[in-house]
């Protein structure tokens, strides 16, 4: 049961990833179809984005009372009711509604399963588990290029991975004894009583702010990679369209292969060390893109760099949680880190891009090391208050 459990959990990862980059490879139709300005996607994503965060916020209490099983049946089946309302929307304002229960499944799934794997397995499979999420996330704008490029509408790849959603939530609605019988037999010598935070209590956790700051970090230097690599790489380094969008998607298969690889090491290594391996590596990309000679090889390796150090960081940052805050605790405190990292990918990325339109876009790899320094400077601050801190919340 617990391999079969296991595959399960993969599945919902890939599912995870897999509405992620369905708006951004059909918007260039639905936007001339919809007849909206091409910013409206920005509405959509920010929408999506609230909802994540409102349910991240309140997913401990979901969680608590209906288990980890439950909530990722109830939130995959309810992305796909959104997904299937985003194929059968025809105005833009039916989009922006049905991107509100997008969000909300979104969020709590994301939640409730990084949760179970750091309560109840190894490093190694929280690092392949955000692999598969990369594969989900690379797999649906294909489906929806092929429908495309058939002359279909870019609503039938809204209804295929909705119909896959279906069939997850089916399997996980039949796989509902396995969650609860795993969590038993791994807790026959350590009975554990989660335990609800409120806000005002979380923040009492020592540790909890440095963490956060570094978990926001992490979320802005990945999203922000994501969004600006092909334009710093056209603009700054003058490098041509095609091959910059070709280098820019190569961050992600970094990041993917990455996690792939670290997976291997992940158990002998431990979090800790996996995280600060990730940081050098990601501070070495960096410094790729920043050294000014004319020879464009070293911007573009750095950018895969950037990827491979990325990839241990965010797992193993979710992974280290229980050991760091207490299972007790971890369900709360994942919320809200779900919550921060939506914070920094949403907001963060428009902030470098008001910058380069203020200052000049050579400064992203700049933007980039400020925001690793901070990440790595309250990452290490965690570390020492982990030290010599116990569990108990000071009232």
């Amino acid at each position: 049961m617990y391999s079969l459990l296991l595959i399960i959990i993969y599945l919902a990862f890939i599912s995870l990833g897999l509405p992620d980059s369905l708006l951004g490879s059909a918007w260039p139709v639905m936007q001339s179809d919809l007849n909206v300005p091409v910013a409206y996607a920005g509405i959509i994503t920010m929408t999506i984005a609230i909802g994540t965060i409102v349910s991240s916020l309140f997913s401990d209490k979901l969680t608590k009372k209906l288990g980890a099983g439950l909530v990722t049946f109830i939130s995959v089946l309810t992305t796909a009711i959104a997904l299937f309302g985003f194929s059968f929307s025809s105005t833009f304002i039916s989009l922006v509604l049905w991107a509100i229960p997008y969000g909300l499944g979104a969020g709590a799934v994301d939640a409730a399963l990084n949760n179970y794997v750091a309560l109840h397995y190894g490093s190694r499979h929280m690092s392949w588990l955000h692999c598969f999420w990369g594969v989900g996330a690379s797999i649906s704008p294909y489906i929806m290029g092929y429908y495309l490029t058939g002359g279909e509408s870019w609503s039938m790849g809204y209804q295929t991975i909705g119909i896959l959603q279906v069939g997850l939530s089916l399997l996980l609605l039949f796989s509902l004894p396995l969650w609860s019988s795993h969590s038993n037999s791994r807790q026959d010598s350590e009975e554990v009583e989660v335990q609800s935070l409120t806000f005002k209590e979380l923040f009492k956790l020592d540790g909890i702010v440095p963490l956060l700051i570094a978990f926001f970090s992490y979320s802005a230097i990945e999203q922000t990679t994501g969004l600006w690599a092909s334009s710093y790489l056209v603009e700054a380094r003058s490098i041509d369209p095609e091959t910059a969008a070709q280098f820019a998607s190569f961050f992600f298969l970094g990041i993917t292969f990455g996690r792939f690889v670290s997976g291997f090491v992940a158990d002998q290594l431990g979090d800790k060390k996996l995280i600060r391996i990730g940081t050098g590596i990601l501070i070495c990309g960096i410094c790729l893109l920043l050294i000014p000679i004319t020879y464009t090889g070293f911007a573009l390796f750095g950018l895969i760099v950037i990827g491979i150090g990325c990839a241990p960081i965010y797992p193993s940052i979710i992974h280290s949680t229980p050991a760091n805050f207490g299972k007790a605790y971890s369900q709360s405190i994942i919320g809200i880190q779900m919550a921060v990292a939506y914070f920094g990918t949403t907001f963060m990325p428009p902030l470098f891009g008001l910058i380069a339109s203020i200052l000049s876009i050579q400064l992203f790899p700049v933007y980039l090391g400020v925001v690793t320094i901070l990440m790595l400077v309250y990452n290490e601050r965690l570390n020492s208050i982990v030290k010599n801190r116990s569990f108990k919340i000071s009232h």
